[in-house]
Order: structure tokens, then sequence, then C-alpha cells
């Protein structure tokens, strides 16, 4: 659901962007982007902390929009065996909003409380907060250009940066353009995508039972890496596995996944292939769990000799 812009009512007559007691908003969308952008302007982040609902149809009536550094981290047994503690990113600040569902239908705040506890931000500085980086639909179209025609990351936020400017003129850091475009990859792995896989996978099994395949499931149970092997790959890898080639240099997928190819030659010398995977990344996990699993697939033989990229 795409964010509710505030109202020219509310644009006209609020010119500090400050709330005040009995501030009408038409639904909680416009109220959560009016108490954003004045965390913005001021110089803190912003976090929801909660919502009440009717039973009836779950329509809600009342929320708080609270401080992002608003109450406290909670304590664990295991702290005292940490050796480096991690910094303090709450103070229990107690600004906040409380909006109520009036009579009328709208919106009302019915609680403000203004003090922080903390030094606030400076407008250079804010969109640093992770509630105030957003990455524009201009801007996502520009990342995934620049990732389709092969130019880094950092090379393309140093772009990006360089043409709006400044560094804090761009709105979002390094990492949240990494993230978009490992969202967009997930996305991009549809449910017919990954269907067409396992019934491919499926129907080799029952046209040979001694095809191989396994696939890796991430925290969010999406496919990241996935591998397999049929009954000639295997048997050859049995005979000629002593040198083997990993080569993840092939990228030719829209989703920008490496093909990563085992292979090695037979007594005439041909190429063969010991087995094949699509890598999600190449991270370190992603290499341990490929060689584990091609040791699994060819009864964990090791090869004497691998050359690789």
């Amino acid at each position: 659901m795409e964010p509710s812009p505030l109202s020219e009512d509310i644009t006209k007559n609020i010119v500090d962007w400050k709330p005040k007691v009995g501030l009408e908003f038409d639904n909680v969308e416009q109220a959560w982007n009016f108490w954003t952008e004045y965390g913005r302007r001021i110089g803190f982040g912003v976090r929801k902390q909660y919502f009440n609902k009717r039973k009836e149809d779950g329509a809600i009536t009342s929320c708080r929009y609270v401080c992002c550094k608003e109450g406290l981290r909670k304590g664990k047994k295991q702290d005292c065996q940490v050796a480096k503690h991690r910094a303090e990113t709450r103070t229990d600040c107690s600004s906040r909003i409380a909006v109520s569902l009036g009579k009328n239908g709208k919106f009302i705040i019915h609680e403000f409380v203004e003090d922080h506890n903390h030094p606030l931000q400076l407008e250079e500085t804010t969109h640093i907060l992770a509630s105030h980086r957003k990455i524009s639909e201009f801007q996502a179209y520009e990342i995934e250009m620049a990732q389709e025609s092969g130019l880094q990351q950092k090379s393309s936020f140093q772009l990006q940066s360089t043409l709006a400017g400044n560094r804090c003129n761009i709105g979002y850091t390094r990492l949240n353009a990494k993230n978009y475009l490992k969202e967009r990859r997930q996305r991009s792995m549809v449910y017919g995508e990954v269907g067409y896989v396992m019934e491919y996978f499926q129907q080799q099994l029952l046209d040979c039972p001694s095809f191989f395949h396994a696939y890796q499931i991430d925290c969010d149970e999406q496919i990241t890496n996935v591998f397999w092997a049929d009954a000639k790959m295997i048997l050859d890898y049995a005979y000629f596995g002593d040198v083997v080639s990993l080569d993840t240099t092939y990228c030719t997928n829209r989703a920008n996944r490496s093909l990563a190819l085992f292979t090695g030659f037979n007594h005439y010398r041909t190429t063969i292939i010991y087995g094949a995977a699509l890598l999600y990344d190449e991270m370190a996990d992603s290499f341990k769990w490929l060689f584990e699993t091609f040791l699994e697939t060819h009864n964990h033989k090791k090869p004497i000799t691998m050359f690789t990229d």
C-alpha cells in the first residue's frame, strides 16, 4: 500500500511541522507520514510502538508513534561473556504522539511529548537514520541499470552521490542499495520459476533414480543455492574425478546468479561435467554448502587436484 500523502490543509496550517494536540488526519498512514517528516526535520528517527484494533472488523482505533530511541535494551544472560559489547542505541526517550479515532471518522492527536533525552541529528546526517532512508523509484531504476551494465555496487553508489552533489543528498546508504538488489533478486525467483526447477528435478528422478539434487533455503524460506548431478556425471567422476576444475564465471541469467560447473577431462581429453549449481552469491557460506553437497553426491570422494578461478 502506498503511503497516503498529507492533505493540503495540514501542510498549509502547519508551517513548523510541529505536532499539536487536536490535529486531525484522514488515516493512520497520513499520521505516520506526518510524524516521519517531523522527525526528519527535527533530527531524530521514528518508530511505530503499537496499534489497537477493533475485534469486530480489525480496524485500527488508536496508535502511538515514538522516537527510535524509545525504551531500553533488554539484558541477556550471555552479556557477561561478550568481549565487545554493541553500542547502546536506546536511551528511553519519551518523545511520542498518540493518535486515536474520533467520532467524525478522523484520527486525532490526543497526546504529544516533545522533549528528547539525547542529542538530535544535524540536517546533513538525518538521512542516515534507518526510518528516513528511502530509495525512490527513479533511484531504484538507476541502481538496476548499473547492476545490469556490470558496474560494481561501490562504483554505482559513488556515481549516484556525485550526481546528487554529495553523499548526504542521495537519501540512502550503500547497504540500502545492496539490500534492494538482494530483495529484487529474491522477488525475481517467483514460484513459477522455482516450480519449473522442482518439476524438472522430479522428472529426472522418475527417469533415472540415480539423479541427485539439493537446494539451500534461507531464513525466509526462499531457495538460494541449487545443485544437481545426473547419473552420467556421478559415473564420470568415479572414473576421472582426480582432477576437477570449478568455474563460476557464468552469470548469464537475469537474476545474475552464478552458474558453477565442476568439470574435468576423460581418457579422450573430452570435457565432462561432474555437477552444476546455481549460486545466489559467491560468499564463503555458499561455497561451503556447495563443496559439502558435491562430496555428498560423489560418496565423499575428494579430488586430488582442483583448479578454480
